[in-house]
């Protein structure tokens, strides 16, 4: 009787060992496991200012990175990318788990790296993960001086082609835009200016492929360049005199109206 009862147990037992959670017994299966949030290498959203040291060959770069309540940053080191030739250019790399929100690294925070060089910068402009370019040129030591979209050196605000260039962008005008017109006294600019619409098909006669847009803004002169006052599809001075009484009449009184087809309304439907 005693062998009979001990092979029932084991039995018993068995099925005990291969009962699967949740199939059969009315129980929820057993949560998996929390997978660990990777760290990743990053670059930081923002370099906001590069400082040179006494001896001029060390680079002390402030960066944005992210935060949180626990760590969220490691490594985070900057290096030259390449030999030092008229530039320097370095890279800023970390690790970071803020890919994924559930790190709490959905906040950022100021920090600062530097990079030792192989000799004293001189005048060589600073290049930051290839699209940030500082200059010591026209700045105030140990400060290096942040570069615009026009380079470290933007054209003097005037009636030139590249003056022309740096109001456009003030404006946010589309890629491939044109200028049709310009009228400028130095002080005072206006431009009319169009991009083209439709289907690619360079060559072709077809009236969708010479469609366009258009726009006109007046301008004035300042120290970092044209300012934009006013865009108008209108003729005349009315409309800029309204915003900036001192526009020199000269300048637009002979303008005519954009045409309704490079400025067209949609009114709202009725």
């Amino acid at each position: 009787m005693a062998a009979l009862l001990c092979a029932v147990a084991v039995l018993v037992l068995g099925a005990c060992g291969t009962q699967v959670a949740g199939r059969g017994d009315g129980r929820a299966p057993l949560p998996a496991a929390t997978e660990p949030i990777p760290w990743t290498t990053m670059q930081p959203s923002m370099v906001t200012g590069v400082r040179l040291s006494g001896d001029r060959r060390t680079l002390l770069l402030d960066t944005q990175v992210p935060s949180g309540a626990h760590a969220c940053v490691r490594k985070l080191k900057a290096v030259l990318t390449n030999p030092m030739t008229d530039v320097v250019r370095v890279q800023i790399t970390f690790t970071s788990p803020s890919g994924d929100r559930a790190s709490g690294c959905i906040e950022e925070s100021p920090a600062t790296v530097k990079v030792r060089l192989p000799e004293a910068l001189g005048d060589r402009n600073v290049i930051v993960d290839n699209y940030t370019l500082f200059t010591a040129d026209g700045a105030e030591p140990p400060a290096l001086r942040l570069c615009g979209e026009l380079g470290c050196t933007p054209p003097a605000t005037g009636c030139t082609a590249a003056s022309y260039d740096q109001a456009l962008k003030a404006i946010g005008a589309p890629a491939h835009t044109y200028r049709n017109s310009e009228e400028c006294d130095g002080k005072w600019l206006v431009l009319d200016f169009s991009w083209r619409t439709g289907p690619a098909c360079a060559g072709s006669t077809e009236p969708g492929c010479s469609s366009r847009l258009g726009d006109r803004w007046f301008f004035r002169a300042k120290k970092s360049g044209w300012e934009p006052i006013i865009r108008t599809s209108a003729g005349g001075c009315q409309d800029v005199q309204r915003k900036e009484p001192a526009f020199p009449t000269s300048l637009c009184a002979s303008l005519a109206p954009l045409a309704p087809s490079l400025a067209p309304s949609y009114p709202p439907a009725s």
